[in-house]
């Protein structure tokens, strides 16, 4: 029960949710910390939209600015 690990939000600047996310899992490397933190969560999906009369596929985020920690 005690190594039960919690969810945390921490909020980022819009559309550098990724560059923070990669520099919380640096930290966490660095500091040898890996038992303590499990998945490090960015919630998005891939849509494909109609740009110019052509198919693209884009990551839509579903929280912008959030990050999930476990």
């Amino acid at each position: 029960m005690e190594n039960e690990k919690k969810w945390y939000i921490v909020n980022t600047r819009t559309s550098c949710e990724n560059v923070a996310k990669t520099a919380i899992e640096e930290r966490i490397n660095t500091k040898n910390m890996q038992e303590h933190f499990g998945d490090i969560l960015v919630p998005s999906e891939n849509v494909i939209q109609l740009i110019k009369g052509k198919k693209q596929t884009r990551a839509r985020k579903f929280f912008p600015g959030y990050i999930f920690v476990n």
